[in-house]
């Protein structure tokens, strides 16, 4: 049976990345990309779905584990009767075809018996490979996946599985090693696995030495910065969402979807993160993934793609796998790349002005698609939609946010202008336009979207509902801090979708997302609140929040998508990339305000952005 949530840690080679639990089981591993079918899935199901598990074969007094400093090297100890053995977990970085998984167990103390099983089920778990012994190692395959094991242990082979039976004594390293490659190819040469665990050593070590940030929060921000970056496909510099897929938002329930793609709504934290903390070259290759995206019919903009820009993400059930915990059904694809949702052109337009406030530089193929962009924007602005969560088998409706994030749209759009000239989108009368159409914007959702008997905004035009995601309104300029309707959203947002000390998104209850059952506090709305705090000078609360956040991460720094407070387990896709972009965010915001004087930041803007317009 799978682990808690919470038990995993993450090892990637920026393609591809694997979950290990405290116990020594590799439950999940897609390989060659984020994408591909697992050959590892006993995460959504047992042991039959495919796992590799290295673990001692005697009692276990305690297991402790860590990153090996600044890296996604995991080193997991077990102090057992007998003595203590180390496994060492890493995946070398990804060269051409090369995938490799390596694990290493190393004796510390006495000697311990320790067993090593690998259970290898491609096509998450369908499909029990063919395994025979070869020169080249022990072949697992089934088409059009192989695996070739190398190790020098003596091992058996049956018709499921691999295994052995090891005597690990102090000083006794013993190597695995699984490669991956196409069924039609022979694998390459066995690795020098000393040579490249330090090469991978030093890889982490010195991207992690970039980091520019300098707050109280360094060591939190840097576990997030390499987060982001194993979360990162280097081929095209899309970012996914999480490496894993239906890790479900309530335990049991039917809220389970697939995130191995890259979304939109994470590109101008995503930027901020990157740039902010010193890292230009990935942040440029993300600016490129983007723009190749949207490239295209303005009409077509998606919410999501695949890691390599791919469009259609069609979703379908793998109704042979149980579940984590139960939780069916479990997804592969994602059938919200083909809804309609305004805030992505906002998001675009964000990040494209947060590249240029930063010091990118200029990027000429934006400069026509942001006016076909914003030509389209003005035609569908006030057409409903299905807001930034995503909402199933509900009708649309007019969503405060994605109003929002149009206003931030025609907003960027004007300030592109003015403050960098955009060469052929420097007239008067476009710019002018532009104006017109972002304050009739503005005026539409004071109109609309505010509900005076509660003094908020709400989630949508004629609801009474809140919705977390309006705490963003200062953050993108739309409105100031101080402006008592966002102060009265914010005593709002406390009073309704707080829960035990963290925000949830919306009230589930109003059946506004038309799926049965409930979920967790979703974090980012944690963190969202954290920075409306800080923004509007209430320090120890943005604080307080700011570290009941930092301490329901694992043992290893990492943030799921939810965290349940009754059960204090974290739910949803694991490790979250966008927990890990607020992370970062808050800390940049906080370690701002402690340097310009406890509220003192009150014009809500997040850096980079101005205060809002006149």
């Amino acid at each position: 049976m799978p682990s808690y949530i919470e038990n995993y840690a993450l090892i990637g080679d920026t393609e591809s990345a694997a979950l290990v639990s405290r116990d020594g089981a590799m439950d999940w591993l897609c390989l060659p990309r984020f994408d591909s079918d697992a050959c590892f899935a006993g995460l959504l199901g047992r042991d039959e779905h495919g796992t590799w598990v290295i673990h001692p074969a005697t009692r276990v007094r305690s297991i402790s584990r860590r990153y090996r400093g600044d890296t996604m090297i995991l080193e997991t100890e077990f102090n057992c009767d007998g003595g203590v053995v180390r496994l060492i977990d890493f995946m070398p970085i990804a060269e051409g075809i090369r995938h490799h998984v390596v694990r290493i167990v190393e004796g510390v103390e006495g000697t311990v018996p320790v067993d090593a099983i690998l259970n290898a089920r491609f096509g998450y778990g369908a499909t029990p490979p063919w395994i025979r012994q070869t020169e080249d190692g022990i072949l697992l395959t089934a088409s059009p996946d192989s695996l070739t094991l190398r190790t020098p242990a003596k091992v058996e082979l049956n018709k499921h599985r691999v295994s052995c039976r090891l005597q690990v004594s102090k000083g006794q390293r013993i190597p695995f090693e699984l490669e991956w490659h196409p069924c039609h190819r022979s694998p390459l040469a066995a690795l020098d696995v000393e040579a490249v665990l330090e090469s991978t050593e030093r890889f982490w070590s010195d991207w992690a030495a970039r980091c520019r940030y300098r707050g109280p929060h360094k060591e939190a921000v840097v576990r997030s910065l390499l987060t982001l970056k194993a979360l990162t496909y280097a081929p095209t510099g899309g970012i996914v969402a999480a490496p894993t897929t239906s890790l479900p938002e309530e335990l049991g329930g039917v809220r389970n979807w697939d995130y191995r793609y890259c979304w939109l709504r994470d590109s101008a934290l995503t930027l901020d993160a990157l740039m902010l903390c010193g890292y230009p070259d990935e942040a440029t290759a993300f600016r490129r993934w983007l723009l190749r995206v949207a490239a295209g019919e303005p009409s077509n903009l998606q919410i999501m793609y695949g890691i390599d820009g791919k469009r259609r993400l069609t979703e379908f059930e793998l109704d042979w796998l149980p579940g984590y915990a139960e939780s069916r059904p479990v997804h592969v694809g994602n059938g919200a790349w083909n809804q309609f949702q305004i805030d992505v052109y906002g998001e675009l337009f964000d990040t494209m002005y947060k590249a240029r406030r930063l010091g990118a530089p200029a990027d000429p193929e934006f400069g026509q698609m942001a006016v076909q962009l914003l030509d389209f924007l003005e035609r569908a602005w006030q057409r409903p939609d299905e807001g930034i969560w995503e909402v199933r088998g509900a009708k649309h409706r007019h969503f405060v946010h994605s109003k929002l994030m149009a206003w931030v749209a025609f907003d960027r759009g004007i300030r592109l202008v003015e403050e960098f000239g955009m060469g052929e989108l420097n007239t008067g009368s476009l710019v002018q336009h532009w104006r017109a159409l972002r304050d009739r914007i503005h005026r539409d959702v004071c109109e609309h979207g505010y509900d005076a008997a509660q003094n908020a905004f709400t989630q949508s035009y004629g609801s009474e509902g809140l919705d977390a995601s309006v705490l963003l309104m200062p953050t993108h300029g739309f409105l100031p801090i101080d402006d008592p309707r966002v102060l009265g959203t914010i005593r709002g947002i406390e009073r309704n979708l707080l829960r035990e000390g963290f925000v949830r998104r919306y009230a589930t209850e109003t059946g506004v997302d038309g799926l049965p059952g409930d979920e967790a506090p979703f974090l980012a709305c944690s963190f969202w609140l954290a920075d409306a705090y800080a923004a509007s000078g209430r320090m120890r609360d943005a604080e307080a929040m700011f570290e009941r956040l930092l301490g329901i991460r694992n043992d290893l720094g990492l943030l799921a998508e939810e965290y349940e407070p009754k059960h204090g387990r974290l739910l949803g896709n694991f490790p979250q990339g966008f927990s890990h972009l607020t992370l970062i965010h808050t800390a940049t915001v906080l370690a701002e305000s402690e340097t310009r004087g406890a509220g003192k930041r009150g014009d809500g803007a997040r850096p980079g952005v101005p205060a809002p317009p006149p």
